[in-house]
């Protein structure tokens, strides 16, 4: 473990590979040496995926080679934070021209959960983002969006395009029928107002949808 924390110290975090990274998140001490061959099991019962490690839920992950709460805790710490800091970034880029904008900002705060959300983007006529705003949170396969809530905020916000994003957790990006009429109710309510609905996108973990980009939305 020694090699692995000298290496961290004189090269820096990128230079660790994903292995040596676990490692040292399960490390009880310098000196503990079994923290790579614990980390190499789990990364292996992950398929080797980092990213599969924010899928396994807490209880799993403790028994798994026998961690405990602890060292599982650290290691859910530790992608949480990696998720908030993507997130903050992804915040920067505050400007929307397209759809690939918007995956770029959402898919950070959506693209992994287990369990619907839908949120909607407040755009100056410039397209900078004046707010991001959850509006729904439901479960496997739907989430319940109050129209009245989303127009309330645009007038409050005097936003003059509105973008809704919201994820599939079974990874097809294709809309529903619940999807399509979401979005002409929302279209329609802010049309009242003058509000135009940029675009509706639904992300998924691999891949997206755009109702502008497939003439949904004109």
């Amino acid at each position: 473990m020694k090699n692995v924390l000298d290496k961290l110290e004189s090269r820096g975090a990128a230079a660790l590979d994903n292995s040596e990274l676990l490692a040292v998140l399960l490390a009880e001490s310098q000196g503990d040496e079994r923290a790579r061959s614990v980390a190499q099991s789990i990364l292996a019962e992950c398929g080797g995926s980092v990213s599969a490690l924010s899928d396994v839920d807490f209880s799993r992950l403790r028994m798994m080679s026998g961690i405990g709460k602890l060292r599982a805790a650290r290691i859910k710490a530790a992608v949480e934070l990696g998720g908030r800091v993507a997130q903050e970034e992804s915040a920067q880029h505050d400007v929307i021209t397209s759809d690939s904008d918007v995956v770029r900002v959402m898919r950070p705060v959506v693209g992994a959960l287990q369990y619907e959300e839908c949120w909607v983007l407040y755009l100056a006529s410039s397209g900078r983002i004046l707010e991001r705003m959850r509006v729904s949170q439901g479960g496997v396969q739907a989430t319940v969006v109050d129209c009245r809530l989303i127009i309330k905020r645009a007038l409050e916000l005097l936003a003059v395009q509105i973008v809704i994003v919201h994820n599939h957790p079974s990874g097809s990006a294709e809309p529903s029928g619940q999807d399509l009429a979401l979005t002409e109710r929302v279209a329609e309510a802010a049309r009242l107002f003058e509000i135009r609905l940029l675009d509706h996108v639904i992300v998924a973990q691999a891949e997206h949808y755009s109702f502008r980009g497939h003439g949904l939305i004109k």
